[in-house]
C-alpha cells in the first residue's frame, strides 16, 4: 500500500507504508532462526564442537586461555598440563581469528574479542542435539572375558567329572575356550586401536 503526499508545488513523492505481508514476516522469522546449513557448518569442525563441549560443564562466560588450553589438549589427545606453548598458541590464534567469531556471528556464543571472554549464546541449544556428547561406547570387554572363563570353566569341570559322554571332548571344550579368549582379544585390539 503507498500514499502520495505533496511536497512541493505540483510534486508528489509515494511513501511505502509500514505494514508487512505475511510473507515478509514469515522471512523475517526465518532469518532469526539458525538455518540447517549454519548449524552444520559450524559442526563439521572439530574444534568448535570441542568448544561447544566445553560448556557443557560450565555455566557464565570462560577465558579465552582456559578454552584454547581446554581444546589444544583435546586436539593433541594429551593433559593440559603437558601441551607446549606452541599447541597452545595454535589453538588460542585459531579460536580468536576464526571459529569464535563465526560462532558468535551465528549467536552460538558471545565473545567479547576485548576482554577474551566466552559464553554461550541464544542459538547455541539448538546444536546441542546435533552432539555427539559420548565420544565412544564402550564394550564392557571385562565382562566378554569373565564370561568366556566362567563358560569354559564350567563345561571344562562338567568333563572332568565325568558327564561328557566320550573322553576327548574335555580336550575340545578347552580348545574352544582358548580360540574364544584369542579371538575375543583379537576384535578388543582393533576396538582400542580405532
Amino acid at each position: 500500500m503507498s500514499v502520495s503526499q505533496p511536497v512541493g508545488e505540483g510534486e508528489q513523492v509515494e511513501e511505502v507504508s509500514q505494514e508487512s505481508t505475511p510473507d515478509e514476516q514469515e522471512q523475517t522469522e526465518s532469518e532469526t532462526e539458525l538455518s540447517l546449513d549454519v548449524m552444520f557448518e559450524i559442526l563439521k569442525n572439530e574444534r568448535r564442537r570441542f568448544v561447544l563441549q566445553y560448556f557443557e560443564d560450565r555455566e557464565g562466560p570462560v577465558a579465552l586461555g582456559d578454552l584454547a588450553e581446554h581444546v589444544a589438549a583435546r586436539e593433541n589427545d594429551k593433559p593440559e598440563r603437558e601441551l607446549t606453548s606452541g599447541e597452545r598458541k595454535r589453538v588460542y590464534v585459531g579460536l580468536y581469528q576464526c571459529h569464535l567469531p563465526k560462532m558468535n556471528d551465528a549467536g552460538i556464543v558471545d565473545f567479547n574479542r576485548d576482554r577474551g571472554r566466552i559464553e554461550l549464546g541464544e542459538n547455541a541449544d539448538l546444536l546441542t542435539e546435533y552432539l555427539d556428547t559420548d565420544e565412544t561406547t564402550e564394550r564392557p570387554w571385562p565382562q566378554y572375558y569373565l564370561g568366556i572363563a566362567a563358560a569354559g570353566g564350567t563345561l571344562f569341570g562338567l568333563g572332568q567329572f565325568g558327564l561328557y559322554p566320550v573322553p576327548w571332548l574335555t580336550t575340545v571344550v578347552a580348545a574352544v575356550v582358548i580360540v574364544a579368549f584369542a579371538a575375543c582379544a583379537l576384535v578388543h585390539d582393533r576396538a582400542v586401536a580405532e
